[in-house]
């Protein structure tokens, strides 16, 4: 007896942690003997390649997830909240990734290096969330650290790359900086646009850093720093745990970075945090100040691993640490965890067949 292939789909194919999505599938040893890939109106007959064959994007549409086993998610909350419930109505387990389905008690939130049997909730509604791309680094490094000593609060400020806002912030971030240097105008000097080139952000992003994700709440704080409080928490099974966070956007195309003050429960050393960060599934440890060596997002740009780095004592708490963190938000903060639930989730869809 073997084990039978899969039917995936994608949904947003065409966007930029779609298309991540679909490259990571198809270098994967998942089964797949199908892919089916859907966007919007204005993509739908867009032609890219899986595993040497052309597939054309379609819209969705009853029926389409018909004999789908798994759909990839890459939308909006909005839009995976028309879709999602049609696609588990005809037969495919949905892992989603964004923020609609997260915090539902009955829908499960994973990160494969940490909770990777969670994924057998799905046959409660037939979703599996994927956490914030921010999330997912900082849990990964956060995990080994937890496991070992407690972890009773952290003080998060994020640099959250571009590519966050999609391929439209990575574009707005090309265009302003481009503009910049056409013109000859000073670093603060906002970069005129074209009146029709719409920005995702509020203000200029070039040589500029906006402490603002997601909408502002009347607590201050805003969506994108409540969903990174709330993830951990759930992911962690610490529903006690003391968050705060400060998102900020910069000016970068990948990688997000995190600076991370660490207060644990029990002693842990810095030479203790290293040897657990060194041995811990998906961490690679950068961390020779001595010699320069340590986390940089110009570095890690379509990389898997969350690398960790100028780790050091908190001297103004018991307990503490203080971490940096950088990790690729497309591949392991989206695109690649996705890839990794299908493949924990691979042996509870997959039919034998006779070898």
């Amino acid at each position: 007896m073997g084990v039978g292939s899969l039917d995936v789909a994608i949904v947003g194919a065409t966007g930029a942690v779609g298309r991540e999505a679909l490259s990571i599938l198809e270098s994967s040893e998942l089964p797949v003997s199908r892919v089916k890939l859907f966007a919007s109106q204005f993509s739908r007959g867009t032609e890219l390649s899986f595993r040497g064959e052309v597939v054309r994007v379609e819209v969705v549409a009853p029926g389409c997830f018909r004999g789908v086993d798994v759909a990839i998610g890459t939308t909006s909350a909005e839009v995976a909240r028309s879709w999602v419930p049609q696609a588990v109505g005809e037969g495919a387990v949905v892992v989603d990734n964004s923020s609609a389905f997260r915090m539902e008690e009955d829908v499960p939130l994973v990160v494969p290096e940490i909770n990777r049997d969670a994924v057998a909730a799905f046959r409660r509604r037939g979703i599996i969330a994927n956490p914030n791309c921010s999330t997912i680094q900082l849990v990964v490094a956060l995990h080994p650290i937890h496991v070992a000593a407690g972890v009773s609060r952290i003080v998060v400020s994020t640099y959250q790359s571009t590519s966050g806002s999609g391929q439209q912030g990575m574009d707005t971030l090309s265009r302003e900086v481009l503009e910049l240097y056409r013109t000859g105008s000073g670093a603060g000097t906002p970069a005129p646009l074209p009146e029709e080139e719409e920005s995702p952000y509020p203000h200029q992003i070039a040589f500029n850093a906006l402490p603002h994700i997601g909408d502002f709440l009347p607590d201050g704080f805003t969506t994108e720093e409540w969903k990174m409080v709330d993830e951990s928490r759930k992911i962690l099974c610490a529903p006690d745990l003391r968050v705060c966070v400060t998102c900020v956007r910069v000016p970068w195309f990948a990688c997000h970075g995190l600076s991370v003050a660490i207060e644990t429960e029990r002693p842990i050393s810095v030479d203790e945090a290293r040897r657990v960060l060194a041995n811990a599934p998906g961490v690679v440890l950068e961390d020779e100040p001595e010699n320069q060596v340590y986390p940089m997002p110009f570095m890690h740009a379509g990389s898997d691993p969350v690398y960790v780095g100028r780790l050091r004592a908190d001297p103004t708490v018991p307990n503490g640490l203080v971490v940096w963190i950088v990790a690729d938000n497309l591949r392991k903060g989206a695109a690649l965890n996705a890839v990794q639930i299908v493949e924990a989730l691979a042996p509870y869809l997959s039919t034998p067949t006779s070898a």
